[in-house]
């Protein structure tokens, strides 16, 4: 591979989150979509069409968007996300890497992910993930919890589908939500999920926001059963020779043990500097968890004038009390979203600060 030096295409960061509907066949207590919030007044507007669904990935192909992440919602109730897969898997885009302290371009199609709960999964949509080099995550909070989460299905199906998947040689992730409910099962959850052909884990504690306000209390881990989460997973992982990482920024101050070898731990927030999120009516916005709609796509290159996106980008939104604090250069003092709903600023503390 030559060697040569590049410039990215546009500010945009590598890895767009494309919520691509709003519906869902699932109900979980700890969901944090935004629009379903307690009288959330982020309101479901017209969803885009797979057409232009299609002209905004292209366009993100131009801009240097090299992950394509499908989500929702359930991305599976969508009609032509099949069709959206297919387009995007034909498209180029420009990868570019640091080799040797230098940096390299390779075009070749987007990285393509689904962010399923598997409820849905079928032989065809698998084979179609095995055609394109689909990478699929799937989600299990709990075994004997799991109908208590989600309100719907059964864990032994998603395990099955994990099983199918591995067949196929798809490279897929469990991902489990810990939870005050499930934490007595998290070691039987992930190894369940592991022996069945998970390759990775991706644990996410819970954090309110969506419909999970209305069971903060019942869900939220405290600092203690945090610590006591990863530990579990780091556990797993090492007797199954696997790899892992926390989904969601963890205040580093908090964290007992700092010296975990196959899980792996982010105490910076990646939102609006290594991803970004359009949601399915094509407002994006800097996160997920985030509640703050921004420029519709179509105005993107307004965002650069949006102080709420440059605070992300800029790291502009360290709580008061992190400011002296030994690790304020590596840490971001948790979720900055989960910390603006809660604490109804970006800077406010994150919840776990609240409940130690």
């Amino acid at each position: 591979m030559s060697k040569i030096s590049v410039l990215a295409p546009s500010f945009l960061p590598a890895t767009a989150v494309l919520e691509i509907t709003y519906k869902c066949n699932h109900n979980c207590l700890f969901c944090s979509c935004p629009w379903e919030a307690p009288k959330s007044k982020f309101t479901k507007e017209k969803e885009l069409s797979i057409e232009e669904w299609k002209n905004i990935i292209s366009i993100l192909m131009e801009k240097g968007i090299v992950n394509i992440a499908f989500s929702g919602g359930e991305p599976l109730m969508k009609k032509g996300l099949e069709e959206l897969i297919e387009f995007a898997s034909n498209l180029n885009a420009r990868h570019i890497e640091t080799s040797d302290g230098q940096l390299t371009e390779t075009i070749k199609p987007p990285n393509i992910y689904v962010i399923s709960n598997g409820g849905l999964m079928n032989e065809k949509f698998l084979d179609l993930c095995q055609k394109h080099n689909v990478m699929l995550s799937m989600s299990l909070p709990g075994l004997k919890t799991y109908n208590y989460h989600t309100k719907s299905g059964t864990p032994e199906n998603i395990l099955h589908w994990f099983a199918e998947a591995k067949k196929r040689e798809i490279s897929t992730t469990v991902n489990i939500t810990a939870t005050k409910v499930n934490l007595f099962e998290l070691y039987e959850t992930i190894s369940n999920a592991l022996i069945a052909g998970a390759d990775f884990l991706l644990l996410n504690r819970f954090l309110p926001g969506g419909r999970g306000l209305k069971h903060r209390d019942e869900l939220f881990l405290n600092k203690d059963e945090t610590n006591k989460a990863l530990e579990i997973a780091e556990e797993v992982l090492l007797k199954a020779n696997r790899k892992g990482s926390v989904g969601t920024e963890l205040p580093l101050c908090l964290i007992d043990k700092k010296d975990y070898r196959n899980l792996k731990i982010g105490t910076q927030c990646s939102a609006g500097k290594d991803f970004f999120v359009i949601d399915p009516s094509g407002y994006i916005r800097a996160c997920n968890h985030s509640e703050h709609r921004l420029a519709h796509f179509n105005e993107y290159e307004k965002l650069k004038t949006y102080e709420y996106w440059n605070k992300f980008v800029m790291r502009n939104y360290l709580p008061e009390m992190c400011k002296t604090c030994q690790y304020r250069f590596v840490c971001d003092g948790g979720c900055r979203e989960a910390a603006h709903i809660c604490g109804g600023n970006i800077n406010s503390p994150d919840p776990l600060f609240k409940i130690i």
